[in-house]
């Protein structure tokens, strides 16, 4: 697993956007910025629709105020699925990044299999990124829902 202090490994994530869909590096969207990134196990499931997601809209002012210039929320579904929860949800300060075949996740690795539920997923987490470097790693136990907390990543900042 990843650990505070590493690099992010080299990987691409995607993105829909009105420009069409968009294939972005981790290079590219980590490089020379201070980004916190959330990470949950599926769009529309209950305590990431409910609670995680929603969070982070909600404080997202408050987090860009402390030196943070974006925030992405990355999940293992494609970037149709992603785009239609971050609009869902009126997410437009959070950048909706997906992980459709789980490379970004299993690289930091941070997947876990779910079996039967939708396979390969990420567990839930936050970090704070800052020119590609992690500074911060919140990790969840599973089951749990406390360290990733937009309000508790915004303590941490």
């Amino acid at each position: 697993m990843i650990e505070q202090g590493q690099t992010l490994p080299a990987a691409t994530l995607s993105e829909l956007t009105s420009e069409g869909m968009q294939t972005l590096s981790t290079e590219a969207l980590f490089a020379d910025k201070k980004v916190v990134l959330f990470a949950v196990p599926g769009a529309f499931t209950p305590t990431c629709s409910n609670a995680h997601l929603p969070e982070f809209i909600t404080l997202a002012d408050k987090i860009t105020s402390k030196g943070v210039d974006a925030i992405y929320c990355v999940s293992v579904n494609d970037a149709f699925v992603m785009k239609a929860w971050g609009e869902a949800h009126n997410a437009e300060h959070i950048r909706m990044l997906a992980d459709g075949d789980a490379s970004f996740t299993k690289a930091l690795g941070l997947d876990k299999d779910t079996a039967g539920f939708g396979g390969v997923r990420s567990k839930r987490y936050a970090m704070i990124v800052e020119n590609q470097t992690v500074t911060g790693l919140f990790v969840e136990q599973d089951k749990e829902f406390v360290v990733s907390r937009a309000e508790a990543v915004l303590e941490k900042l």
